[in-house]
């Protein structure tokens, strides 16, 4: 990755300190804490959980997704975490309590709520093709990318009008964001974000994937690239909700082609898993389902091309 020059990077830190980052709330900060300690169980994670009402209802409402395909309601977070494991919930908090402190900047066509659905969709395929790639616990990624745009409104928020310039040139889609970021500023939201990350003491997962979501070139001509970075980075070239058409379509198309070959799903089928997870999902998250599907995106680019 090209780092921004040393004038550059102090730039970003002065704007993340004026942004005044939120605290993260101490539901999250006690897990933090406790992850620590490879000694701490389902009982230690269970405590901080339960004191926050709001977030022990979004995890057992998770738990009970079909996702996990449970024959009987879980009740107990306790339970939760015996079941699906410390790792897992840990996560699900950890993004949970990021996405309560997003703003939602007045900045140009920014739209907060196209971005959580972006955010979710990026998610569930980033844990689809994570697992397609052999990876045994793709909890990582599915977090990570749900959080890789997390700098994005706070970015709009501190910027104004010269980052509502950035989203306004987009041209749908044509032009990446990170691309004209780095033109602007000399660093991209990727970066951006993963510095938050470190300065919120989450997991350096989570932050090393944030900081290569827009890198997918260079990791596909990396013999040795971590499958969980492939994961996120592809799942960054799917259909932005609210643009005209995919202009990343091509890209993303190649891409899968090479990391999945014949010997996995088709796209079709891989998004179709995407569309009917994140029905699932969404209510969950209290996030309202986009106004076109991945297969009807998928479909009108083909009939296109």
């Amino acid at each position: 990755m090209t780092s921004a020059d040393s004038h550059t990077a102090i730039d970003l830190d002065k704007i993340l300190a004026g942004a005044q980052l939120p605290a993260l709330p101490q539901s999250a900060i006690r897990l933090l804490e406790l992850s620590k300690d490879p000694n701490n169980g389902p009982a230690e994670f269970a405590a901080p959980i339960e004191t926050d009402p709001g977030l022990t209802g979004q995890v057992l409402r998770f738990v009970n997704s079909s996702y996990f395909g449970f024959s009987r309601e879980i009740s107990s977070i306790k339970l939760a975490i015996t079941l699906v494991g410390i790792r897992t919930i840990k996560n699900f908090a950890l993004w949970s309590a990021v996405f309560s402190l997003m703003p939602n900047p007045k900045c140009g066509p920014f739209d907060l709520k196209n971005l959580w659905q972006d955010s979710l969709r990026r998610g569930i395929f980033a844990r689809v093709l994570g697992k397609l790639l052999g990876l045994k616990d793709a909890e990582g990624p599915f977090a990570a990318a749900l959080l890789q745009d997390l700098a994005v409104p706070l970015l709009a928020k501190e910027l104004g009008d010269r980052y509502a310039e950035i989203i306004e040139n987009r041209d749908g889609g044509k032009k990446r964001i990170s691309e004209m970021e780095r033109e602007a500023f000399g660093w991209t939201h990727a970066e951006a974000g993963a510095l938050i990350a470190r300065k919120w003491n989450l997991p350096e997962e989570f932050a090393t994937l944030i900081e290569y979501h827009t890198e997918l070139e260079s990791l596909l001509s990396d013999p040795a690239a971590e499958p969980g970075k492939l994961a996120v980075a592809a799942s960054s070239l799917l259909p932005v909700s609210g643009d005209e058409a995919w202009a990343d379509q091509e890209t993303f198309l190649k891409a899968i082609a090479k990391l999945v070959g014949n010997n996995g799903p088709s796209v079709e089928e891989l998004l179709a898993q995407v569309d009917e997870q994140f029905a699932e999902f969404g209510p969950i998250l209290d996030i309202s389902e986009p106004g076109k599907s991945l297969v009807a995106w998928y479909q009108e680019a083909a009939a296109v091309a």
